[in-house]
């Protein structure tokens, strides 16, 4: 797998076009919005897009005073217009996003602790009011001064009042980009002063297709599988390339099929893998699988969803669709529910995982020979 690229070091964007134009309609117009909220599931190019963004109104400043409040930027002898927004690698610009070096870019997020040993739990308030003294002062460039704050939702009560305050209250020639996968987590307020942009995932074909890009030695089948089980995102698909998805997901579906008659050995195998010390991504993957095989067995009972598109095989789906039928769909929630509460508990209580998944699979097994 070559190296993945940061959302600010990444050049290109697929899949986004009309959220790219909107973007760049509302630039062009000269009365660009100060607050923008770019909400989807995770994974899908958000931060991206912000980056791409931020780079280009870094790079083309536009005349003095236009802003969210000033006159139209253009008049009818209006030059030709960037019809993207594109910034080659090599532009000063690009280069200084990517090294986190631009004196007029403020980025929010999550960050390690003090100790460099763990991720901050929440975004601080501190980060936010730093970033609004920023805002206050006279750009480096004489352009724009930008926040994005990736992870919006991960900020502390304090920090997202400080926030607020700064969406009320903008300074001349600012923007910030805010990006988040639960935009339903935010403040009301927050929401209502800025401009929604809601990105869709990925078509799987599109998925599949990066895939390759990023992984040239996969498979097509490897790759086709990755871009039903990643919901539309890139980077979902990559984090189960990395970690072993396709042979979980292979051995899971196989298990599956052979209820109500588990096959116990092929179990005690699979699980023995996930309890491995070393193991915690694979371990975080079988949860995630499990728990995402269970939703699209409701899903198969209560509104018969095709489950070749969710990536599984023609006989693959067979197997599952007929596991659906043999339970009723409120006996496969309460399993989903239960399993669900396993998987949590097996972090909260640091219970064994492989006695977990057993019980898990075990929990299954006893769905499937209840009956309709």
């Amino acid at each position: 797998m070559t190296q993945i690229p940061t959302p600010r070091e990444t050049v290109g964007l697929v899949g986004h076009v009309e959220a790219e134009r909107r973007l760049l309609d509302a630039w062009s117009s000269g009365r660009l919005p100060h607050g923008w909220l770019i909400a989807g599931p995770r994974g899908i190019g958000k931060a991206t897009l912000a980056f791409r963004f931020a780079r280009f109104l870094l790079a083309h400043a536009g005349p003095e005073g236009s802003g969210s409040d000033g006159p139209s930027m253009f008049g009818d002898d209006a030059p030709s217009l960037p019809q993207s927004l594109e910034l080659a690698p090599e532009h000063p610009v690009f280069r200084r996003v990517a090294s986190g070096g631009h004196a007029d870019l403020h980025v929010i997020e999550r960050r390690m602790q003090d100790d460099g040993k763990r991720m901050q739990t929440v975004i601080p308030v501190d980060a936010v009011r730093a970033a609004g003294r920023g805002m206050t002062l006279t750009a480096g460039e004489g352009g724009w001064r930008i926040v994005i704050v990736d992870g919006v939702e991960e900020m502390n009560v304090n920090a997202a009042n400080a926030l607020l305050k700064v969406l009320e209250e903008p300074p001349p020639r600012t923007v910030l980009l805010l990006v988040t996968h639960a935009p339903g987590r935010l403040l009301p307020t927050i929401r209502s002063r800025c401009c929604q942009l809601r990105l869709s995932p990925l078509e799987p074909e599109l998925v599949g297709s990066l895939l390759k890009q990023y992984c040239p030695d996969m498979g097509n089948a490897e790759a086709e599988t990755l871009g039903g089980l990643a919901d539309g995102s890139i980077g979902r698909a990559l984090s189960l390339a990395q970690n072993g998805g396709v042979e979980i997901h292979r051995d899971l579906v196989k298990l599956l099929a052979s209820l109500p008659d588990l096959d116990m050995k092929t179990a005690h195998k699979f699980a023995d893998r996930l309890a491995r010390r070393e193991a915690e991504p694979q371990w975080r993957t079988a949860v995630e699988l499990t728990a995402r095989s269970l939703s699209d067995l409701v899903g198969a009972a209560a509104r018969g969803e095709d489950l070749q598109r969710r990536g599984y095989s023609a006989a693959d789906a067979g197997s599952l669709q007929r596991l659906a039928e043999r339970a009723s769909l409120d006996r496969w929630i309460e399993v989903w529910e239960k399993t669900s509460r396993m998987f949590a508990q097996a972090d909260s209580a640091n219970l064994d995982r492989k006695q977990v998944m057993l019980a898990a699979l075990g929990t299954m097994e006893t769905a499937a020979r209840s009956g309709v």
